[in-house]
């Protein structure tokens, strides 16, 4: 009976389940197919997804490469930044003392210049000084001539009342310090 019922002897027409004999052959079908699948199908499938799962491992492993290479001409380029800022503050800083030397040199020269052009007054001034009051001796010699020979109503001679006037003028200045 139970034989029966898988060839299909006895048994009505059942339209959900398919006839004996195309189980079979399609059970058969499906192990031939099988087969056939593992035989020549499933290697090269298994060789594609075994070279693309290396592919994808070796992509990472270089896009970590990348990723460190990449940190390290960074930090790099950071260090670089980094000492062209203390390079730059070093010459700004150097640039400030040299302006600051040169600040003082031209100070120092423009006292040393000043103390020269008040040197080279005072000289003028004495030298004018002595100038006039040579002039003044001489004016004021004269005066005195012309007043002692007006007053003594006769011509003194200048060369022997000369000394008188450098005695009177010497005592005169003296007074005047």
């Amino acid at each position: 009976m139970h034989l029966s019922f898988i060839f299909g002897a006895n048994q009505a027409f059942n339209p959900i389940l398919p006839a004996t004999g195309e189980i079979i052959w399609s059970v058969v079908s499906f192990i031939v197919l099988l087969a056939l699948l593992v035989k020549f199908a499933f290697p090269p499938v298994k060789r594609i997804m075994t070279e693309r799962t290396a592919k994808i491992r070796n992509d990472i492993e270089a896009a970590e490469k990348a990723r460190l290479e990449t940190e390290r001409v960074l930090a790099e380029y950071r260090n670089q930044l980094e000492e062209g800022r203390k390079e730059a503050n070093r010459l700004i800083e150097e640039a400030r003392k040299t302006a600051e030397l040169m600040r003082e040199d031209l100070l120092r020269r423009a006292q040393e210049e000043a103390a020269d052009i008040k040197r080279r007054a005072d000289e003028s001034l004495m030298i004018e000084k002595e100038r006039v009051m040579n002039e003044l001796r001489s004016s004021v010699g004269d005066l005195a001539v012309e007043l002692a020979s007006r007053i003594i109503s006769y011509e003194v001679d200048r060369v022997s009342v000369d000394p008188l006037v450098v005695q009177f003028l010497s005592e005169v200045g003296a007074r005047a310090k």
